[in-house]
């Protein structure tokens, strides 16, 4: 645990304050009323030697549970994959991680280049015509297509099905609640959203229809049923896929979705309790001028010179409240970068082969739960995760399992009530088959 060191002197305090015309720290609240400010002593420890208090930090840090000392076999969203060592080498390079906006382009080619890298990544991934430099996260990503389908289609409702992420449906229904957008929930059945359902609930009021493929059981959603339905009613399909996924799977776009979002954690963006990720965002080339943040494209100079520039948006579109596409005018652009490289260095070949070895060992893991006589609850076609259904309470599960230095999974429970007991297991190409073996093993007499 290293820090450095940042100075802060009487004399620097002197000069700071001189600087902006007041003599003490207590002069910069004199707008606020003495009868408001608080005069109590705050409930912190008394200050401690640099030394001690190094010791103490420690100690605490080394109560958390990381993926490097320990298996893990959680995913919900958020997963432990290879990141290659170049990942780590570029994005710590000063004129990336200091980089804040790219809005002035005869100083930013290298930032637009590397965004603009992104773009076409993610347009060769999702099967789509154009994408945006990044977003926050996958959750914003959704929240804002949803956002997009009911402006583009004038229709005030979207329909989510229950596969999709939990806190991305939270997050979706804190946007559209700001908006007056109704979100109806779509039931799932074995696993994947319940086509009857759907039928059912398709009426010329729909903005948009909105899935998760692969879904957060990891199952992989019926989509050519369900874009047939969603387009009958002129609704746009929305759908989240991990990008990971789509190095081995067909593209959302073949199967006419109008706008795909997700998380491209997956590509060199370590775990770090879940956040900060990157959110992406694709859509048909009808949509691109409704598409939210940063644009990049490619262009040349006057001297024939081949440039990148942010394009189809001026940066004023994001502050004009309700009359802008979105007010989103930022985006994750050292983690879509770590994306960027990570990709770059596997390849077309090691994606593909990085997807490949999560199905495999997923399923070999499927396997072995299922010759020492647990349920599966849902059999059809996965990615890289399933549901498993246990006797006993998954957090009793989890608990012993991390005595052995193994981080279990998902507790569905948490947010599925009728799922009780049943953990989401998640397996990635760094799991061994020594490692998963011992996860199956250490939870036999639980079935």
């Amino acid at each position: 645990m290293k820090h450095r060191y940042l100075p802060m002197t009487e004399t620097d305090q002197k000069e700071m304050l001189e600087a902006i015309g007041v003599e003490s720290i207590d002069d910069l609240f004199a707008d606020i009323p003495e009868s408001v400010r608080f005069k109590g002593k705050y409930n912190i420890k008394a200050a401690k030697p640099e030394t001690e208090l190094f010791r103490e930090l420690s100690q605490l840090a080394a109560k958390n549970k990381d993926v490097k000392t320990n298996v893990s076999f959680l995913g919900a969203g958020v997963y432990d994959h290879y990141i290659p060592a170049i990942v780590d080498h570029v994005i710590s390079r000063s004129e990336f991680y200091t980089a804040y906006t790219p809005y002035q382009p005869e100083i930013s080619q290298g930032e637009l280049q590397a965004i603009f890298e992104f773009q076409t990544m993610i347009c060769e991934l999702t099967g789509m015509d154009v994408a945006n430099s990044s977003m926050y996260d996958g959750g914003t990503a959704l929240a804002e297509a949803a956002l997009l389908a009911a402006g583009q289609t004038k229709k005030k409702k979207v329909l989510v099905s229950q596969t999709v992420h939990p806190e991305t449906r939270d997050v979706l229904k804190t946007y559209a609640k700001g908006q007056n957008v109704e979100v109806v929930e779509i039931p799932y059945r074995n696993g994947v959203t319940d086509v009857e359902a759907l039928k059912e609930m398709m009426n010329a009021e729909v903005a948009s229809v909105i899935v998760q493929h692969p879904n957060f059981f990891g199952q992989l959603e019926p989509l050519h049923q369900i874009e047939e339905i969603s387009h009958s009613e002129k609704s746009l399909l929305i759908v989240s896929s991990n990008p990971l996924a789509l190095g081995v799977l067909s593209p959302p776009g073949s199967f006419g979705a109008d706008i795909v979002v997700g998380d491209v954690q997956p590509f060199g963006i370590p775990m770090s309790f879940g956040g900060p990720t990157c959110g992406y965002f694709a859509v048909k080339k009808e949509l691109m001028r409704k598409i939210p943040g940063r644009l990049v494209g490619q262009t040349v100079d006057e001297e024939g010179k081949r440039g990148f520039v942010l394009t189809l948006q001026a940066r004023e579109q994001h502050i004009r409240r309700d009359k802008a596409t979105s007010n989103i005018c930022s985006n994750q652009a050292l983690n879509a970068l770590a994306a960027s490289v990570a990709m770059t260095a596997l390849g077309k070949t090691g994606v593909k082969e990085m997807a490949y070895q999560n199905i495999q060992k997923a399923n070999y893991a499927k396997k072995m739960f299922e010759k020492k006589g647990f349920s599966i609850p849902f059999q059809g076609p996965m990615f890289n995760e399933f549901v498993v259904k246990l006797s006993k309470p998954v957090s009793l599960a989890n608990k012993k399992l991390l005595e052995k230095g193994i981080i279990g999974g998902y507790d569905l429970g948490r947010t599925y009530p009728e799922l009780e007991k049943h953990m989401l297991v998640a397996v990635t190409e760094l799991r061994s088959k020594e490692e998963i073996d011992l996860f199956v093993n250490e939870l036999e007499g639980w079935q």
